[in-house]
């Protein structure tokens, strides 16, 4: 899909747009250009964007798609009728039948974050936010009762953007702990996490894939040696398997893949809201 655009635009900061419009493109080889326009609430901002829409199109040849989640009818009537681009209309897809099964007006309430000083669930994210970032890479050993996931690991298999996304997206308190030469020649998992073995979830890696991954951050160092990667991660995996570890390879998994599969094994009443 070459010169082909697609854009997500929203009322809010365009995250719903994005990660849904994303999924279903996901279901085609080909990769657009990706433009977020957020915080299109007015008249006049949705005239802009509607001007660069279409002045895409033109440039490229091919109308752009656009992914949109506004719920001011206006603005919403001005991107539809305007726009010379495929719309759609993602909110309206999916609240008028809504509206109609439960018998009830939706409160069309503009932006997905309204009134977060008042959301303890907001406030719980941020707390577990704090925590992931106290004890990140095991900078901290204090409160790990407080844990909900300790993610465990050999350096640089993905431990710390999953704990991030874990904290941001699902309010979940997540420590990581690497692995290090030292804890394999004592053959057992570090005396700090046996009494939170239950809340262990191991990573792995492809050794080829984490040497690559360490040369990026110290070039011709042993840290990096496929040699040495071959090792940690063998001897990792031995750990996590005589410790009876759940664990899986982040390799070719996306973050939300790890995460959700995380919740499903630690804390499967966190899909559950």
């Amino acid at each position: 899909m070459p010169q082909r655009t697609v854009y997500f635009v929203s009322d809010g900061t365009g995250i719903t747009a994005e990660t849904f419009g994303n999924s279903i493109l996901a279901q085609f080889s080909a990769k657009p250009r990706h433009v977020r326009r957020p915080f299109i609430d007015s008249a006049e901002k949705a005239l802009q964007v509607v001007q660069e829409i279409n002045e895409t199109g033109v440039r490229e040849g091919k109308r752009p798609i656009v992914f949109a989640t506004l719920v001011n009818r206006e603005v919403l009537g001005i991107v539809r009728s305007q726009c010379q681009a495929l719309v759609m209309d993602m909110f309206g897809t999916f609240i008028e039948p809504l509206e109609e099964e439960f018998q009830v007006k939706s409160n069309h309430r503009v932006g997905r974050f309204s009134d977060v000083a008042r959301s303890q669930e907001y406030h719980d994210r941020i707390e577990a936010i704090n925590f992931s970032l106290a004890h990140d890479d095991g900078q901290s050993a204090r409160n790990l009762d407080q844990a909900d996931v300790i993610l465990v690991g050999v350096s640089r298999c993905g431990k710390t953007p999953t704990s991030l996304y874990l904290a941001m997206q699902h309010g979940i308190k997540a420590a990581n702990y690497p692995l290090i030469p030292e804890d394999f020649e004592r053959a057992a998992l570090p005396s700090l996490l046996q009494p939170h073995k239950k809340k262990c979830f191991g990573l792995t890696i492809d050794p080829d894939r984490l040497s690559q991954i360490r040369n990026e951050r110290r070039p011709g160092s042993k840290y990096a040696e496929l040699v040495n990667c071959h090792y940690e991660v063998r001897e990792a995996e031995t750990m996590m398997k005589r410790a009876g570890i759940a664990w899986l390879s982040s390799t070719h998994k996306s973050i939300e893949e790890i995460a959700t599969t995380i919740l499903r094994d630690i804390r499967p009443d966190r899909l559950i809201y």
